[in-house]
């Protein structure tokens, strides 16, 4: 399809006079009428202002492009009407509007005229084609240059996208990534990142400019570019999730700037006047060589870089509980025994309680977009629930719900998401009618309820694996403690907080009831294995900066606090966008720590508290010796398992 085929000699009005903004509206609503794109005058109309309450659709430089995309349009169509002597439409740099075209977009499945109504937008910012089409005297004149002009552009488009595949081959990354999106998608966002990419040629940069249009983004921004650009700019009119550009320069703005003034925004980045994104940047990695691979790592880290948030900010308020609760030093209910430690205790928790579910509703919503947030977030809570078909039916007292942590969660996020792309599917069968309620009451309701029976239908697998590795350590005994130490030491590094972790955890803290020196020594070796992942984390960030990104790094530091207090959750975040190095480096790593604090004979009264119960653990100085050796253990193993980053990489730049 092209423009010639959305635009009618009897949609074209040269050489036109219009009283004000609303006189010029009504005859480009009357040419799209004429044209046959309109079944309803009075709703499309309706749509066309409510579109220019949001802002202005004149773009400066005497062009305006009034738009909508309605139930009212029968098909979609294009109006022009050129004025020589211009109309006031509220231009941002207030001079007249002399060239219009009105844009009539349906509510349908069908999307291809957009890419065609992108090309248009994207051709009105040549002030040559402007100018033929304002001096044309007839309408075949007037789609004569639009032809040409359209016909130059498709091969050009097609020359560039070839090139920009071998230069990315070739490693040649932009030097600055654009967002461009407006409320309907349909012009503003082509026209900002038309202006943005040929400024920055101008000026002697690569820029690439990913549209989020009513068709969906397009010339999506891939990890590597992010990890080399300098910054990006986001013109938008609409929220835009930038947890994917932690660690870079990102200078927000509207897209009316996109298009009015992108050297000053391109300056903002390169002058480094943006503000830094918070968060870890998502990076991929260089294993990554399958499409299959690089898709679970996406979605994976988007539940990862929403979930940090929780885990720090949880983390450090659990560990101030502890600080602030020294009266309760070797009693069960430390961290809470007084009113202050209690509120930072609840708090905190209450923060760690969202930890699973929003890991959960993001992994899925990376997959199926926003339906699967809800879904995904749903199947995260059940799954930290441990929820199961024998707990419905159950008349045992003493049942005990189980939940799958972290292992589970994962398992929801990724079901849930791609149990919603099924639905989505299923629903594509049903009538156009019905669009408007699938992502309100469908997929909500149905993509819950599916997750619901598999969550109650799989948590039982995580219950028996968590039972099974309590049943294995009991069966150890406490002939040998060193390697009982060792043992559960290193489970408590396997998933970190997930079954193995919480079977390692439960074991300890059943020895301790026992009230034997031998129950104290297993604690001990529980509590500092559980200290070691966050901590080895940290030194490695810290020793080894290369391996890391900046935002990695300043992560890292965090990381102190959580092992210190026996907040295992802290690496969680690396473990899952680095599995394959970092599970084993801690895994050792705790391991050893666990088995060195048993052989010195250290022993621990509290269940909880990590370095703040320092005062009442037994032979406190070789738990810390214990401790030292396993985290710089783990660090070593780490940093020599994973592989230096390019100084653009990692931010050590000179």
């Amino acid at each position: 399809m092209k423009i010639r085929d959305l635009l009618k000699p009897e949609g074209i009005k040269l050489g036109a006079a219009a009283k004000n903004k609303m006189d010029a509206i009504d005859q480009l609503v009357e040419l799209q009428n004429k044209s046959g794109n309109i079944k309803d005058v009075a709703a499309y109309k309706k749509a066309i202002l409510a579109r220019e309450e949001e802002s202005t659709t004149a773009m400066g430089e005497g062009i305006a492009i009034p738009h909508a995309k309605t139930d009212a349009v029968k098909q979609a169509g294009l109006a022009a009407m050129t004025i020589p002597a211009g109309v006031d439409y509220d231009a941002p740099d207030d001079e007249p509007s002399t060239l219009l075209f009105m844009i009539a977009a349906p509510n349908s499945k069908e999307n291809v005229h957009l890419e065609v109504l992108s090309r248009l937008a994207t051709l009105l910012m040549d002030e040559d084609f402007t100018k033929d089409l304002r001096n044309a005297t007839t309408a075949d004149e007037f789609l004569s240059i639009i032809d040409r002009a359209e016909n130059a552009r498709i091969a050009e488009e097609g020359e560039k996208a070839v090139a920009a595949q071998a230069q990315t081959e070739a490693g040649n990354y932009p030097d600055i990534l654009a967002i461009t999106a407006c409320p309907t998608g349909i012009a503003h966002t082509y026209m900002a990142a038309e202006a943005l990419e040929k400024k920055a040629a101008e000026m002697g940069l690569k820029l690439k400019a990913e549209t989020q249009g009513s068709a969906g983004a397009k010339n999506i921004l891939t990890a590597d570019e992010i990890a080399h650009a300098k910054g990006i700019i986001i013109a938008a009119d609409k929220t835009i999730d930038r947890a994917r550009f932690g660690g870079k320069m990102v200078y927000e703005t509207s897209v009316s700037n996109g298009i009015n003034k992108p050297e000053e925004l391109i300056n903002k980045i390169m002058n480094g006047e943006a503000p830094v994104q918070e968060g870890t940047v998502v990076k991929s990695a260089p294993e990554e060589n399958g499409s299959v691979l690089r898709s679970f790592y996406k979605n994976l880290m988007n539940g990862v870089s929403h979930m940090l948030p929780f885990v720090v900010g949880g983390g450090i308020l659990i560990a101030l509980s502890f600080l602030f609760d020294q009266a309760g030093l070797g009693t069960s209910s430390y961290g809470s025994s007084t009113p202050i430690a209690h509120f930072f205790n609840a708090t905190g928790n209450a923060a760690f309680g969202f930890m699973l579910p929003i890991l959960a509703g993001f992994i899925a919503m990376s997959i199926a977009d926003r339906p699967g947030l809800a879904v995904g977030f749903v199947g995260g809570s059940l799954a930290s629930a441990g929820y199961s078909w024998a707990w419905l039916t159950t008349t045992d007292p003493n049942f005990t719900l189980v939940g799958g942590g972290f292992l589970g969660a994962l398992f929801a996020g990724f079901i849930g998401g791609y149990l919603t792309k099924w639905l989505e599917k299923l629903c594509d069968k049903l009538p156009d009618s019905l669009e408007g309620i699938k992502p309100v009451l469908l997929y909500p309701l149905f993509g819950i309820l599916g997750i619901g029976l598999i969550m109650f239908s799989v948590n039982p697998i995580f219950a028996a694996i968590n039972t099974g590795m309590s049943s294995f350590l009991e069966g150890l005994g406490t002939s040998n403690l060193i390697l009982l130490g060792a043992v559960v030491g290193g489970m408590m590094s396997i998933d970190m907080g997930g079954p193995f972790n919480k079977a390692s955890y439960v074991f300890g803290t059943a020895m301790l009831a026992e009230g034997t020196v031998a129950g104290q020594t297993i604690m001990a070796s529980v509590m500092v294995g559980g200290m070691v992942p966050p901590i080895a984390v940290a030194l490695s960030t810290t020793l080894f900066k290369n391996r890391w990104t900046t935002s990695d790094r300043q992560a890292g530091i965090v990381n102190y606090i959580m092992g210190l207090s026996f907040i295992s959750e802290g690496a969680i975040p690396f473990a899952a966008a680095d599995p394959g190095r970092v599970l084993p480096s801690c895994i050792i790593g705790s391991a050893v720590a666990g088995a060195l604090s048993a052989a010195f004979g250290c022993t621990s009264p509290a269940p909880h508290g990590g370095a703040w119960v320092i005062a009442i653990i037994g032979n406190p100085l070789m738990f810390l010796v214990a401790l030292a050796a396993g985290s710089v253990i783990g660090a070593l193993i780490l940093s020599m398992l994973k592989k230096p980053l390019s100084p653009a990489e990692s931010g050590l730049e000179k």
